[in-house]
């Protein structure tokens, strides 16, 4: 038995929106498009499901990536602001001792 996982390939988002396209305003069933672009149909389906929430203008998607960044951005802020935090109480308790 193979235990062995293919990995997942990861298309652009441009990609995605071509490909939505190709079944929205070129008239081309989706079970065809996927086959052409070798796809599995439901990816396809989700990929349709996904603009139809986001619109597939050139921003389509762009707000969950934007909102990812800055969810990483805040991420590391709250990481580095702990340490300074946790470094003030070392050095107010070293402070503290000094003067007595």
């Amino acid at each position: 038995m193979n235990t062995e996982t293919k990995p997942r390939k990861v298309y652009t988002r441009e990609y995605k929106i071509e490909a939505v396209r190709l079944t929205t305003e070129g008239g081309i069933p989706v079970a065809q498009a996927a086959r052409d672009l070798g796809l599995n149909q439901n990816t396809l389906h989700n990929w349709r499901r996904q603009f139809r929430q986001w619109g597939a203008g050139p921003a389509a998607g762009k707000e969950d990536l934007s909102l990812a960044e800055e969810n990483r951005r805040l991420r590391k802020d709250n990481a580095t602001l702990r340490e300074e935090r946790d470094f003030l109480k070392k050095a107010a308790v070293w402070l503290a001792r000094e003067a007595h």
